[in-house]
């Protein structure tokens, strides 16, 4: 219990300390002093008038770095969800069509409809397609009258390479001008992070957070198989349809602000395990907490490496999953 306390609080203070980078470096550096000034005028405890400096921080670099934190918990705690319902170390939004969704239909007002809702038009879309695709995978589940844990995974594949087929097709035949805005989106990125927009991360991450602490004791029964989490009176169907709709839902949100980023949700599960254990009343915080780090990090190199040109986040944590994965998998052979 004491390390793990340890741990939480030095990875809390490595958090801040993200956070604080993510505000300073950018495009143009800013003095750290500058901070406390802009945070007083943008929250109205400073009467004065924000300067061009204050709003960068305040109304950019800010609500960015907070929303990177917001993201990646969320997109960890959605991966340890998948990884302990469908019993599969390599579970992530990715695998079951949640995020293809999501891209499809922001791919679709991109290339076909435009801006018609005006700045809401692609998020609300990106939501949409996340729920129509998470829809069709519990309906193929309800259908096959199973919620077998290999079923889950063929349906959700099934569903994702519709998905990735239809926005290949949307791509293809639409406005090629529309292309660089497309390819950016897909490949994730914190760009569009607005204050009107925190609502509705901030919602997400609670959301996803609170039912994985809710259910937390009964997905400690599903480790040890569904046989032995029946007879211990978890309702092991309703809590695998339940938690798989959580985290359709969540990260419908997180790809509809930030893009598609991928590997976070395959990443973290792994790290935070290493760190609080299997079981989920820690493992679950823990996730949240070096999921923040990482997409914090991953974002404030995208902006650093080929700076002043800004690099999609989802190419740097595509990157690292590889790399992630390719080490899971050695290390397995040499522990077999």
């Amino acid at each position: 219990m004491l390390r793990f306390s340890l741990s939480l609080i030095v990875g809390a203070a490595g958090l801040a300390a993200l956070l604080v980078l993510s505000v300073i470096y950018g495009q143009a550096d800013i003095p750290v002093a500058q901070i406390p000034q802009a945070l007083a005028r943008g929250l109205g405890f400073d009467p004065s008038d924000m300067v061009a400096l204050d709003r960068i921080i305040f109304d950019l670099r800010l609500p960015r770095a907070i929303f990177a934190a917001l993201i990646g918990g969320g997109l960890g705690v959605v991966g340890v969800l998948l990884q302990t319902t469908t019993r599969n170390d390599l579970a992530d939004p990715f695998l079951f069509g949640l995020s293809s969704g999501a891209a499809a239909g922001a791919v679709f007002v991109i290339t076909v409809t435009g801006d018609i809702f005006g700045r809401w038009t692609l998020p609300l879309a990106a939501f949409t397609g996340g729920i129509v695709a998470s829809a069709i995978v519990l309906g193929l589940m309800a259908r096959l009258r199973s919620s077998a844990p290999d079923r889950l995974i063929l349906a959700g594949l099934a569903v994702s390479f519709l998905f990735a087929a239809i926005t290949n097709y949307l791509i293809f035949s639409g406005d090629s001008r529309a292309a660089h805005s497309v390819v950016f989106w897909m490949l994730g990125g914190l760009g569009l992070a607005r204050w009107d927009s925190f609502p509705l991360v901030l919602a997400g991450f609670g959301f996803i957070l609170a039912v994985g602490l809710y259910r937390h004791r009964w997905l400690d029964a599903l480790l040890a198989g569904d046989l032995t989490a029946r007879s211990l009176g978890v309702p092991v169907t309703r809590l695998r349809y339940g938690m798989f709709f959580a985290a359709a839902l969540a990260t419908a949100i997180f790809v509809a602000i930030a893009g598609v980023i991928g590997f976070v949700g395959l990443m973290v599960p792994h790290l935070a395990r290493g760190l609080a254990g299997p079981l989920h009343g820690r493992l679950i915080i823990s996730a949240a907490l070096i999921g923040a780090m990482l997409l914090t990090a991953s974002d404030l190199l995208a902006r650093m490496l080929l700076a002043p040109q800004e690099l999609p986040v989802g190419i740097v944590t595509t990157a690292l999953g590889a790399g992630f994965v390719f080490v899971l998998l050695l290390s397995r052979r040499t522990g077999s």
